[in-house]
């Protein structure tokens, strides 16, 4: 697959232009975004970012404190549930959408189906969560499909483990967790969703949540039972592919680790076999499983958190050597193009937080990174280009440089920009728009340069070691070549203006075939006004130009 930019947003927030923001305020409050926020305006102006993927979080129907009784929808009690508007990962109904979401309830799914035709007539994919490891602690389908069993409804509760069950219980044992819950009964208690199989969790559990059972034998050493094939297996492919059958795109996996490989290679495939253009990303974070959930998963992209995201991180914030970038794509050794590359998403801090680097802007060279050093897909968090803050302390999710997904709020930045829905940046800062423009520019070029889409990389930070003009603590560089077409990307992570040189070594030249003396002009495609009339490729002259603080450079080189 070519290379896509996905662009991850939570429609509770995205669409929301009530400024009230009380702290741990209700719907009535505080306000709620809709899917009919998504105009055709709105999402021409997602897409002109360079957008090729819409991930759409918490759309499925997820446990909350608002009262949608009336509805036919069973209501759910207040100490089991984060925030007041509810986790969009503690899942009720695998066959219903958010009722927060829609301007009416009783058409909440058909508002869902049409926001998925707007999307697709704008010419983008839609991506939606997909919830695997664990669902709310009441979680019930009043939606399924006729003949559906629901989750749990044939389970024998007395049975610590079975492959029949679809829960783990606790039995004999009320759920008791380590915290006041007045008015909750749960008996047998189930296993809480990070693997706790106790009946009292404590508060900094998934306590939410409980734990769906693949057939993995977790209170008795962890052997894997799956002949016959355990029933939750069957359950949750077909609700893939009723999701499937809505005309999403992919589904981006949520935990993916914490579900026995084995299943995703069973039921990706018989999703892929039915609908073959579908995506897979998995929520992945031990480098050791990578291979495993590709190989065998049968997932076509993984987060590349624990690998490009944190060192992308660390060195942006916390002053590591910049030179660490080589050994994070080299230690993926030949999977890199299936890691999905981001600075942001709704569990990691804002850039612009206190917490990060408190300016978006500073960021912008790891930015650069993350969408061309090769062809991976890369993704950016809705606000991010704004330079969101994350420092609200909405509700449930305190002051933590993250913006909540637990709570009703509105951001500030989201709100500038759509201006009531006219999204004509009218009152956006100027630092906004300057940070804006840059995401703009630089996802397109991530899309229109075959260089980027399908070229080679090759990367000049050893041939710089020794270069006292180049300092690999602060600075970066690499060629991205396709046939004739060739881009020279230099980077600056340093808080300094400063000039700096690059060296090309003999085997750049050999790996790309290039040749050596060849004279090229050159024009930074992040700011065209910056242009090299002649320029030498070269083992002898090197590139010497100058950087701006927390900056860098694409530069076209196209031969004279």
């Amino acid at each position: 697959m070519s290379k896509f930019v996905i662009y991850q947003v939570l429609p509770r927030l995205f669409g929301n232009e009530n400024t009230t923001n009380k702290h741990n305020g209700t719907i009535a409050e505080n306000g709620c975004g809709k899917f009919n926020s998504f105009t055709p305006k709105a999402l021409n102006e997602i897409k002109s970012l360079g957008t090729t993927h819409i991930w759409f979080t918490g759309v499925i129907e997820h446990a909350t404190q608002t009262d949608y009784s009336a509805f036919g929808i069973r209501k759910d009690h207040p100490g089991v549930i984060k925030g007041k508007a509810g986790s969009p990962y503690a899942i009720k109904d695998y066959y219903d959408v958010d009722p927060d979401l829609a301007e009416n309830v009783e058409n909440r799914m058909a508002e869902f189906e049409d926001l998925v035709k707007r999307t697709h007539d704008a010419g983008m994919k839609v991506i939606i969560d997909f919830v695997p490891n664990h669902v709310a602690r009441q979680y019930h389908s009043d939606a399924k499909p006729t003949g559906v069993i629901d989750l749990g409804e044939t389970d024998h509760p007395e049975w610590r483990f079975s492959p029949l069950n679809n829960f783990y219980y606790i039995p004999n044992q009320p759920f008791n967790p380590q915290f006041d819950v007045q008015g909750y009964m749960e008996f047998p208690a189930k296993a809480t969703g990070n693997n706790q199989f106790t009946a009292s969790p404590t508060q900094n559990d998934w306590y939410e949540t409980v734990k769906l059972n693949y057939g993995v034998n977790y209170v008795e050493g962890g052997q894997k039972q799956f002949s016959p094939i355990p029933d939750t297996w069957f359950k949750m492919r077909d609700i893939l592919l009723f999701w499937a059958s809505k005309k999403v795109d992919g589904f981006r996996c949520d935990m993916a680790e914490m579900v026995p490989v084995e299943f995703w290679g069973w039921a990706l495939t018989q999703v892929k076999a039915q609908f073959p253009e579908i995506i897979f990303i998995a929520e992945v974070y031990k480098p050791s499983e990578y291979r495993n959930y590709i190989c065998n998963g049968k997932f076509d992209y993984l987060y590349d958190k624990a690998g490009m995201y944190e060192m992308l991180r660390n060195i942006t914030s916390r002053n590591f050597p910049v030179r660490e970038i080589t050994n994070s794509w080299q230690s993926l050794g030949g999977i890199e193009n299936q890691m999905l590359n981001f600075l942001e998403n709704h569990d990691e801090q804002r850039i612009s937080s206190g917490f990060f680097s408190g300016n978006g802007s500073y960021a912008q060279p790891a930015m650069i990174v993350a969408a061309t050093l090769n062809q991976a897909p890369v993704m950016i968090y809705s606000g991010q280009e704004l330079g969101e803050l994350g420092m609200d302390a909405e509700g449930f999710s305190g002051f933590d440089g993250r913006t909540t997904i637990f709570d009703y709020w509105g951001l500030k930045s989201i709100q500038a920009w759509s201006n009531s829905g006219q999204f004509d940046g009218k009152k956006l800062s100027p630092d906004q728009r300057d940070l804006q423009l840059f995401y703009k520019k630089l996802l397109n070029i991530t899309l229109s340069e075959k260089t980027i889409t399908d070229g080679l990389m090759y990367d000049l930070e050893f041939a710089n070691f020794e270069n006292k003009k180049f300092n690999t603590h602060e600075q970066y560089a690499y060629f991205r070549k396709f046939e004739d077409e060739l881009l020279l990307i230099v980077l600056n992570f340093d808080d300094k203006n400063l000039e700096t040189e690059v060296h090309f070594p003999l085997e750049a030249f050999q790996y790309l075939n290039l040749k050596e003396g060849q004279n090229y002009s050159g024009v930074n495609l992040l700011d065209e006004s910056e242009k090299f009339p002649l320029l030498t490729l070269s083992t002898k002259e090197a590139f010497i130009t100058y950087m701006p603080a927390w900056k860098g450079m694409i530069l076209k080189l196209t031969k004279v």
